[in-house]
């Protein structure tokens, strides 16, 4: 056969032996055919180069191997790596991914829907900026939510495991001997800042240790781990045992730097003085604060990889239901170890 021929699936039937048809249902995986037929089959298609047609497939099977990837998130710290995670398992899967980005804007999100369920995508992936429960999207397919779980019990949503990052959190700074522990929290009303703060609460009473003070909660930003730094620590200054607290637990990376900044103002040394701790490993934030900080991974590459493996289960027809708990790592770095 000429090299710049196009090879076409009689070649391959030609080779193999077999009929149009059985190079088909080889080739797609349908059918009732013996394993020996079918890696005949594969090996001619392979030796010839062969490449099925997307469109034929499509209609063989029913489906449009493609996946929609459906973010809110208008920056992308959270969302992106769990799209690049589900690519990645989509990827594996045979399956091409649609990115569709609604920004926050409901408008524009339900145009989005619209588009995927008219390109008759076989599923769909929702991520977002926050872990609050979301309204679920109605579509005539599947669907599974990561990191932004639905407020329907009875979809599937992946998300991270906070409870259990906060007790890799007081197991570490327990263990490293800090008894004088402060909270301070993103904003109020969102899960992340409540069901940090309340598992912290419980580890630390497990150990007969209190919070120090009333948990403190602010905007995510920098700006507020540099104030709320001065509530907790009420006008002391510099180290010693005169300090109320030996260890601060932020609920961010952002927050965590701020505060690292404003204990160097002040004269106080992390982690001599107070060891501090941060949450989510954003690099750009935990390895540019002064020092680095102790923080918790939540994987979330491995959460958009969990995610799309559920969504390919519920396309094949076995869907899941409810929330699974991703767990998170604890990384450890100089904010609580110092140099050693």
């Amino acid at each position: 056969m000429d090299r710049g021929a196009v090879v076409r699936i009689t070649d391959v039937a030609a080779l193999a032996g077999v009929s149009p048809s059985t190079v088909s249902k080889a080739l797609n995986d349908t059918g009732s055919l013996r394993e020996s037929t079918r890696a005949r089959v594969r090996e001619a298609a392979e030796r010839l180069g062969f490449v099925p047609d997307a469109s034929a497939r499509s209609l063989s099977a029913r489906r449009s191997f493609t996946v929609g990837l459906l973010s809110t998130d208008s920056a992308g710290r959270f969302s992106l790596p769990v799209v690049l995670g589900a690519e990645n398992a989509l990827v594996g899967g045979e399956l091409s991914a649609l990115l569709a980005t609604a920004r926050h804007d409901p408008v524009r999100e339900q145009h989005h829907v619209r588009a995927l369920v008219a390109r008759r995508v076989d599923g769909i992936i929702v991520t977002g900026r926050t872990t609050e429960p979301r309204e679920p999207i109605r579509v005539p397919m599947p669907v599974v939510y990561a990191f932004a779980p639905s407020s329907d019990p009875d979809d599937a949503s992946v998300v991270p495991d906070d409870a259990l990052g906060m007790r890799l959190l007081v197991e570490h700074l327990a263990g490293l001997g800090r008894r004088r522990i402060a909270y301070v929290g993103g904003r109020a009303e969102q899960a992340a800042s409540l069901v940090r703060h309340e598992t912290l609460v419980a580890e630390l009473a497990a150990r007969g240790l209190e919070l120090v003070g009333e948990p403190l909660y602010g905007d995510w930003s920098e700006q507020w781990g540099r104030r709320a730094v001065d509530l907790v620590l009420g006008g002391a200054a510099g180290g010693g045992a005169d300090l109320p607290v030996d260890a601060i637990v932020f609920a961010s990376d952002q927050v965590a730097r701020g505060g690292c900044d404003r204990l160097r103002e002040l004269g106080v040394r992390v982690p001599d003085d107070v060891a501090v701790t941060g949450y989510d490993d954003w690099e750009v934030m935990s390895l540019a604060s002064r020092p680095p900080l102790t923080t918790v991974d939540m994987q979330l590459e491995r959460l958009g990889q969990r995610a799309a493996e559920l969504l390919i289960a519920a396309i094949e027809g076995d869907p899941a239901r409810g929330v699974e708990r991703l767990a998170p790592r604890l990384v450890v770095r100089a904010s609580t170890l110092g140099d050693a």
